[in-house]
């Protein structure tokens, strides 16, 4: 099962190509992709991205993770994040939103078993 593609990225909404849904953050993993929404796991802007938050990404078997900080970066990574995805033997990439679209689709089209969770807004 290949990533799906990122279609569009604009604030505040994304498309994943071959889904209807438009989301404001999501999570998306090699064959699927779903809202990624902050309440069930209490995420803030800071201290930021839990590895609570990549599980269910991590459990679909990638290889490298991409998450994207926001437009702004107002998403912080904590060092304890990192490090659960290189414990788990995962690549990760932290960027700011639009790059991190840019990367992950790069990845996807190369054929990457790539994942990831991504901010629209701030």
């Amino acid at each position: 099962m290949s990533s799906p593609e990122i279609a569009s990225l604009s604030w505040g909404h994304m498309k994943v190509k071959g889904c209807s849904t438009t989301y404001k953050d999501c999570k998306v993993w090699p064959g699927g992709s779903r809202t990624w929404d902050w309440r069930e796991t209490g995420t803030n802007h800071s201290p930021g991205v839990q590895p609570a938050d990549l599980e269910e990404v991590v459990k679909k078997g990638v290889k490298t993770v991409v998450i994207g900080r926001g437009m702004s970066e107002a998403l912080q990574v904590p060092p304890s994040t990192v490090d659960y995805l290189k414990k788990n033997g995962i690549d990760v990439l932290v960027l700011q939103t639009e790059k991190a679209v840019k990367e992950y689709n790069a990845l996807a089209a190369q054929g990457v078993k790539v994942g990831g969770v991504f901010h629209s807004t701030c």
